[in-house]
């Protein structure tokens, strides 16, 4: 890949500073052609004052070039060490990503074949993904002109940053191509295949627009990529690592708990749902970072939506009361959901509505006077609602509570909202929520007015909401929001 860019040349010049004047003569005041950029590499013609003549072959300029603004490299076989040394320096150097790709195309041209192993990949591949973060940030210290530039020269050597949509703009990801050839290497270590897989597997890199067809075979593959190191590999890494990939590893195996669910493969999404939550609780919290403990709280929300999965679907109830139905809609796709009262024979029909989301029936939970039941419905990946049918009079009515009110970008939000008791003799339900909406998580314990369907109390813990007292027994004991 990036050695090919070099193949043809022998003496090199690699640009190190940003905004440096390839120029029409050896000297400050000749006309200026191009502004160069780290990581710019520059054959080397000649040598005159303080500049060297040089050939930019991406631009195809010739020019002049301070020699104080340029490493020179003959990329011979003798030049590889030193320049792996420099490559190793710049690969955790942030801002630098361009003159360390730059870098490590050097060393692989010089490199000798027999010496080839999985780090100058592993480098590419970190460096290329923190570029690509860089780009994605709203607000950084390069300015988004150097990102752009930064971009653009990656580029010449092979290392694609490839915009994935996410509800209408561009989400800039590095394709991985580094980081696959790590995971195929028979020579690269533990840590270095753990380091690619994390790459690989990015939920933020994940195409919203995959139908359902395309998104299962991914997934698939991004657990077999972050099950590359296991068992002995796996506890030898540091506990750091591990916990990174507990924590993908469930949010990816929620994210097929849902899929097989949604494909109506129940035991597949059971199998996924428990793997999710062992994951999740295999995770070491008290070494957690505070980056960590972000990516924690994601994972949490993330199992903690497709949870459902591990609980089995009901057989039709023995009981009287309340009781959901679900059946097919007249859309493809679509399912309908029947609210009926048992108490009477024949059944009787309350209430009806119909979505194009995953119905978890096994979450239904009518209150003791009959006059209340919530339903979990996941529309989305990393999405769940609650679903409240309630009476008032002769008159039945279905709301849905999303887990957050206001969204300022829906397609990053994650969430769910989940019911956890009814408090006897009231009209309130109890209430539990998770979301992350613009990088920033919440988890709230709410007390909600039936009648009014607002929010009475709030609170950050149950214990703090003496309402709480009345918690589902069975909610305590399944959910993930208290941990």
């Amino acid at each position: 890949m990036a050695a090919v860019m070099l193949g043809a040349l022998t003496a090199l010049a690699i640009v190190t500073q940003d905004q440096t004047p390839l120029r029409a003569g050896p000297r400050d005041s000749a006309a200026q052609h191009a502004v160069l950029w780290q990581g710019d590499a520059l054959e080397v013609r000649g040598h005159k004052l303080d500049y060297l003549q040089v050939w930019d072959h991406r631009r195809e300029r010739a020019g002049y070039v301070r020699a104080s603004q340029v490493t020179l490299t003959e990329l011979q076989p003798a030049d590889a060490d030193p320049l792996l040394a420099v490559l190793r320096f710049l690969r955790d150097q942030p801002g630098r990503e361009a003159l360390g790709i730059a870098y490590a195309a050097a060393y692989l041209q010089a490199v000798p074949a027999q010496k080839l192993d999985a780090e100058p990949f592993d480098a590419i591949g970190t460096m290329a993904d923190r570029l690509a973060r860089r780009a994605a940030a709203r607000a950084g210290q390069a300015a988004p002109a150097t990102v752009a530039a930064h971009l653009e020269g990656v580029g010449h050597y092979g290392v694609r940053i490839v915009g994935t949509e996410r509800d209408g703009h561009l989400q800039p990801c590095y394709d991985g191509e580094a980081f696959r050839r790590v995971i195929a290497l028979p020579s690269s270590s533990p840590a270095q295949r753990a380091r690619a897989a994390l790459g690989l597997t990015r939920h933020d890199c994940v195409d919203a627009g995959l139908s359902p067809v395309q998104r299962l075979p991914l997934d698939r593959w991004r657990a077999q990529v972050l099950d590359a190191v296991s068992g002995a590999e796996f506890a030898d890494l540091p506990e750091q690592t591990r916990n990174r990939l507990r924590l993908r590893r469930a949010g990816v195996w929620a994210s097929l708990a849902f899929q097989h669910a949604r494909g109506a493969d129940p035991d597949a999404a059971t199998a996924a749902g428990q793997r999710a939550l062992a994951e999740l609780a295999g995770a070491n919290r008290a070494e957690l970072s505070d980056d960590d403990r972000m990516t924690y709280a994601e994972a949490a929300i993330r199992v903690g939506a497709a949870r459902w999965a591990v609980e089995p679907t009901p057989a039709p109830a023995r009981k009287v009361g309340l009781q959901v139905q679900v059946v097919a809609g007249e859309a493809p796709g679509q399912t309908c959901v029947n609210l009926i009262d048992t108490r009477n024979a024949p059944a009787r029909q309350l209430a009806r509505r119909c979505t194009y989301g995953l119905v978890w029936a096994a979450s239904a939970q009518a209150n003791a006077s009959h006059s209340a039941l919530a339903l979990a419905v996941q529309p989305l990946d990393g999405w769940r609602e609650q679903w409240v049918f309630w009476q008032q009079g002769r008159q039945w009515h279905i709301d849905v509570l999303p887990p957050a009110t206001s969204l300022a970008a829906p397609g990053q939000a994650l969430g769910y909202v989940e019911f956890a008791g009814w408090v006897p003799g009231q009209a309130r339900m109890l209430l539990a929520r998770e979301t992350r909406v613009d990088g920033r998580t919440r988890r709230s314990f709410d007390v909600l007015r039936l009648d009014t369907l607002q929010v009475e109390k709030t609170a950050s813990s149950p214990d703090q909401l003496a309402a709480f007292r009345w918690q589902d027994a069975a909610w305590k004991r399944q959910t993930v929001a208290v941990r």
